[in-house]
């Protein structure tokens, strides 16, 4: 008997193993078209009836099918006849069994996939999605798991709640108070901010804060090349301004790397890609690689920026829209967080509306409302004349999955844009921020702005009643 006449006669007999193994096969698994669609009529049946369907049932359905020759119909009728056959007396090879089918399966066809892919035959998928389809391929196994008893498990979620999770913080006590104590792994932050407000300054500087804790860094530039990148960072750890670097003599300029080189344990790598060249498959091979040559493994990963990235799913040109373009690369990038266990940390920009706003929401995303639906943490950075001449940039919370975004929903930091670093502020400067949405004057019934940088006149002595 062959091991597909075997799942399906089990499908029909035995509703336990239905129950299993059901939601983990697909028709594509039954390479033969007799075999495929009898499993398509039981997972039919079961799905509108919530019951394995029996011999009889599947003649009736077999009798409305006409795109069957004589052949393939007397071949079916067959197969049916043959459904009788029940091994629930050995329920544990008979799962291991199913289990084997759907791997091999998934494989052959991941592939089959692969080799279309590499000819260039599909349209719409690219090539740099290789990888990821045998890596889906190769990770399909049935859960036994059922999912989390609230109440008889409350045990082992007290453990969860008071575990220590290994965090990168940040050198900003307002960053840290938000995000707890810094990022943790699995995790995806995206800064949304306009042309020229900072994004990249922001996470280069958080690049070197990350090396000089002993974090192994790898930032990957899509915008600028790799010595312009690390011509920054170099400004951030020597303390110079870019035009003191470069006037900076060979000595000092030795002597001061050997001294921060001596202080840390991390690394730091920086990889350029042309704009728009790689996605989520480039940099996964570059992850492997680094592990394998240099026996380097990323703590946490920037990538500047998201926008400018391609998908490996999707191949560009292909007849999609940008929101599911954008949204791929997104999901494609958090995925690689939660495959290499890192926080990754990115960019985008806002619209034109964005770029304008005092304070800009998620609907100022550009391109994509996706991007942060996908995002664990988003954060906008804002700049306008107030501000830069304050030296200052304002972040607002937009999304915090691990925290309440409404508890230093906007807060400054001050920014040193010739030597490429951030700083906290007094506490002064962040008095006139409201943590929290919108407020009303119980007197007045006037809206009070979060945003003392904002449209709206701000009423410091009605903020007092609500402090």
């Amino acid at each position: 008997m062959r091991t597909e006449q075997v799942i399906l006669s089990n499908l029909v007999n035995n509703e336990e193993f239905t129950r299993k193994v059901l939601p983990f096969l697909t028709g594509e698994y039954f390479h033969d078209r007799v075999d495929r669609t009898i499993f398509d009529m039981i997972k039919t049946h079961v799905d509108n009836y919530n019951a394995p369907p029996d011999q009889s049932i599947l003649m009736v359905e077999l009798g409305k099918i006409d795109t069957f020759n004589e052949d393939q119909y007397n071949a079916a009728v067959e197969l049916i006849s043959e459904l009788n056959v029940s091994h629930a007396d050995q329920e544990e090879w008979l799962i291991a069994e199913a289990e084997k089918f759907c791997k091999d399966k998934a494989i052959y066809n991941g592939l089959m996939t692969s080799i279309k892919l590499a000819e260039d035959k599909s349209d719409n998928i690219s090539k740099g999605s290789i990888p990821q389809i045998l890596a889906d391929a190769l990770a399909v196994s049935f859960d036994d798991s059922i999912g989390h008893d609230f109440l008889d498990d409350f045990e082992s979620r007290y453990d969860y709640y008071h575990q220590t999770h290994k965090r990168i913080p940040f050198d900003l006590d307002y960053m840290n108070r938000i995000t707890k104590g810094g990022l943790i792994k699995k995790t995806l932050t995206i800064l949304l901010a306009g042309t020229g407000v900072g994004k990249s300054l922001f996470m280069c500087h958080c690049a070197a804060f990350n090396l000089l804790s002993g974090f192994n860094v790898l930032y990957i530039t899509m915008e600028m090349s790799e010595f312009e990148t690390a011509k920054r960072i170099d400004a951030n750890l020597l303390g110079v301004t870019m035009d003191e670097l470069e006037e900076m003599p060979r000595d000092v300029y030795e002597k001061k790397m050997t001294r921060i080189n001596s202080k840390t344990h991390g690394k730091l790598v920086i990889k350029e890609y042309p704009t728009s060249s790689a996605g989520s498959a480039n940099f996964r091979y570059l992850v492997n690689e680094l592990k394998l040559k240099k026996k380097f493994v990323p703590d946490i990963i920037y990538i500047d920026y998201l926008n400018i990235c391609s998908s490996s799913r999707i191949k560009g040109g292909s007849n999609v829209n940008s929101y599911t373009y954008i949204k791929s690369i997104a999901e494609e990038i958090r995925g690689l967080a939660v495959e290499f266990n890192v926080p990754i940390v990115t960019a985008t920009q806002t619209t034109r509306s964005g770029y304008s706003n005092s304070d800009p929401g998620l609907e100022d995303t550009s391109e994509s409302f996706g991007v942060p639906a996908t995002a664990d943490f988003l954060f906008t950075l804002v700049s306008n004349e107030t501000l830069q001449e304050l030296n200052q940039i304002k972040v607002s919370q937009k999304k915090n999955r691990y925290n309440d975004p409404n508890k230093y929903k906007s807060f400054v930091i001050g920014v040193d844009r010739a030597r490429m670093k951030l700083y906290d502020t007094e506490q002064s400067a962040q008095e006139d921020l409201i943590d929290g949405p919108e407020k009303i004057d119980s007197t007045t019934g006037e809206i009070l702005s979060n945003d003392k940088f904002g449209k709206k006149k701000f009423n410091k002595e009605a903020f007092k009643e609500f402090k």
